[in-house]
């Protein structure tokens, strides 16, 4: 395999930056500084994707401290790339741009705007390849509408076989008063339009329709799937989705299916293969989440394609800009891939053999005629390169690297474990230890995920990697109440189930000083979101265990998170997720606060929708009138993410010195 480079463009994206040779440690003030700055950091390249005929790619770039940057990389040309279009990130940023024509790109822009609600707005734009005719390709609402268009729609097709730079894209529609005019629209809900990213003619191919949460095209331009999610009289949404197909060249619509939000049963449709004409997706098998295909020929006939007896199969790999299925994915001790392509699948191996310190392979995008794919390659040590590969000339093209202010840091391996709860369960985790190994310890950490419909898994992260180059042992336990391992292993979720899922975190704690990785008076826990409910709740469990708790945009009362959905369609799926009886209180931080011994280190986003900021200042108000020590650091203009390389150095610097303090380890 030949290798070829172009990575002049890294010297954009790393001025100013300094770097540093010497292996990160527990060393001096100073140091931990500057590893603040270079973990804090944000991801130099945020998404990316390749042009129809592959000479150019578009990268989304930190731009300051929260902004985000446009940037076009001609591969022929060399060179830096070019910023061509920048959102401040205050409160607008850009999440997310594809290539419509070989000079034409469509970007996803987010808002929140402050208030009661923190309402959430996107839109549709697109540009030229050097900044030039900016459009906004979301329709634009009348001053008759009677309500306010928060969703600007979603790019569902990038028309694969049209040249003229159309895609199909969704559309919300608001009714419009009709007073003192015969010309209003009534039409309500969601549709599909084509519309032209240069011109903006619009056609509409689906007409709108009520409480339609979904559809899938082929990537040929045809809607084949729509799903319609139910509805209770009060307006809140039920937890049905039923589904509908069309047969080939039909356009009247045939009953696919149901799928239950709430407990994943039924087939849940992900992609069309026009050419197979099945549609996959994934429904449960033995309690796991598996990968089936369904005819779309009216035979009914279903066939399981993938499924685990250990985890849930729940990735779906598709590529190129029809979104073509080549494989699934799943994760045991690490990601794995299945690929149903033959060359995707001996490329990937080719790759995996030439690149050992990047095992993990991610396919992203390609060209149209797929001879030119984007990939990022990385690893638990290495947070990864960006490749273009060349099919015909078999070249692997670097393009840049995902964070080169960690290039001259030395990383901690991080390795896959089990370890026992009290009633004898392995429960699965990963362990990351300072470089170095023992000797380098200084503490131990458990590091519990978000969600907790989600999990951990092996690879690059930058949060534990700064923990473990302070010195510091880290484990990342998923316990159950964590996703990817089936209905019985998620339970009934990590509130309801919290004692379960705060006992598997503990016991980790305890796992951690019987292997001796730590004493028990340098034992912290810390964690995001779920994660930071879970380092709260740890203490009311077992207020003696851990010295000290950070918690980053925690949940800390669950009534007060259900009466966060109250104004929104999906308050009777949180209700339902967080139950009622006496969990909820039992289950609440703020409510138990006075249990709560260790010092307490907050962190929270004023325009967090995820969790509100609410949660923490009372977290913070509870335990000051319980006499507890705590420290809230309110970051404004920032939400759930902490999107904002400023904030999260100085998080990470202010957590180093928390730690250390509370644990009293010397700087």
């Amino acid at each position: 395999m030949k290798f070829v480079h172009w990575v002049s463009g890294a010297s954009l994206l790393c001025a100013g930056m300094s770097a540093w040779a010497q292996a990160p440690g527990p060393a001096t003030d100073a140091d931990a500084t500057r590893l603040a700055a270079a973990f804090g950091a944000r991801e130099q390249v945020q998404q990316i994707s390749i042009s129809p005929d592959g000479r150019k790619v578009a990268l989304l770039a930190p731009a300051g401290a929260r902004g985000v940057g446009l940037l076009v990389g001609d591969r022929d040309k060399g060179g830096e790339p070019k910023q061509i279009l920048t959102s401040s990130g205050e409160p607008e940023r850009l999440t997310h741009c594809f290539w419509s024509t070989n000079e034409r790109i469509v970007c996803g822009i987010y808002s929140v705007v402050p208030g009661p609600d923190l309402l959430g707005f996107t839109r549709l734009i697109s540009l030229n390849s050097d900044g030039g005719d900016m459009k906004v390709l979301s329709a634009r609402t009348s001053t008759r509408a009677l309500g306010t268009l928060y969703d600007g729609g979603r790019l569902i097709d990038r028309l694969a076989d049209d040249k003229g730079g159309t895609v199909l894209m969704t559309r919300s529609h608001v009714p419009e008063s009709t007073t003192g005019t015969m010309l209003a629209s009534s039409a309500k809900g969601v549709g599909v339009e084509q519309v032209n990213t240069t011109t903006l003619a619009r056609r509409q191919v689906e007409q709108p329709r009520g409480n339609v949460v979904d559809y899938v095209s082929d990537g040929h331009g045809t809607v084949r799937i729509m799903g319609i999610q139910s509805a209770r009289a009060s307006g809140y949404n039920g937890d049905q989705v039923n589904y509908s197909y069309r047969l080939p060249e039909s356009r009247g619509w045939q009953p696919l299916g149901t799928f239950n939000v709430s407990s994943r049963a039924g087939f849940n449709p992900y992609a069309v293969d026009p050419d197979l004409n099945v549609a996959y997706g994934f429904d449960l098998y033995d309690g796991r989440s598996a990968l089936y295909r369904l005819a779309l020929d009216g035979s009914g006939k279903r066939e399981l394609v993938l499924a685990r007896p250990d985890v849930d199969v729940d990735g779906l790999i598709q590529i190129g800009r029809q979104s073509r299925v080549v494989g699934a994915s799943f994760a045991t001790d690490r990601r794995q891939a299945v690929f149903f392509d033959p060359e995707i699948k001996a490329l990937q191996g080719a790759l995996q053999r030439a690149l050992p310190g990047q095992p993990l392979v991610t396919f992203l995008d390609a060209s149209a005629d797929e001879k030119q794919l984007l990939l990022l390659a990385s690893g638990d040590v290495d947070p990864g390169m960006y490749y273009v590969y060349d099919k015909q000339s078999r070249a692997l093209e670097q393009i840049l690297p995902a964070r080169p202010q960690l290039a001259a840091a030395t990383l901690a391996p991080v390795k896959a474990i089990t370890y026992p709860a009290a009633d004898g369960t392995q429960i699965p985790a990963y362990l990351t230890m300072p470089a170095g190994g023992a000797a380098k310890t200084v503490g131990a950490i458990v590091l519990p995920h978000g969600g907790p419909g989600a999990r951990d898994e092996w690879g690059f992260d930058w949060l534990s990697q700064f923990l473990a180059a302070r010195g510091f042992a880290v484990l990342q336990p998923n316990f159950r109440g964590s996703a990817g391992y089936g209905d019985a292993w998620f339970q009934k979720n990590g509130f309801q189930s919290w004692r379960t899922a705060v006992g598997d975190v503990n016991d980790g704690g305890r796992w951690l000083v019987q292997q001796g990785v730590a004493k028990p008076d340098k034992l912290a826990v810390l964690g995001w979101s779920y994660g930071g409910y879970a380092a709260l709740q740890s203490a009311v469990l077992d207020p003696a265990l851990f010295k000290a708790i950070v918690a980053i945009a925690p949940v800390t009362d669950l009534d007060r998170l259900r009466e966060e959905s109250r104004q929104f369609t999906n308050f009777l799926l949180v209700d339902q997720f967080i139950g009622h009886g006496a969990h909820v209180r039992e289950g609440s931080p703020a409510q138990n606060a006075a249990r709560i011994q260790a010092p307490v280190l907050l962190f929270h986003g004023d325009l967090d929708r995820n969790v509100g900021v609410a949660e923490s200042r009372l977290m913070a108000d509870r335990l000051r009138d319980a006499g507890g020590k705590v420290d809230f650091v309110e970051f404004k203009g920032l939400d759930h993410y902490l999107d904002d390389s400023d904030a999260r150095t100085r998080m990470l610097a202010q957590t180093d010195a928390f730690l250390r303090t509370s644990l009293k380890i010397a700087p």
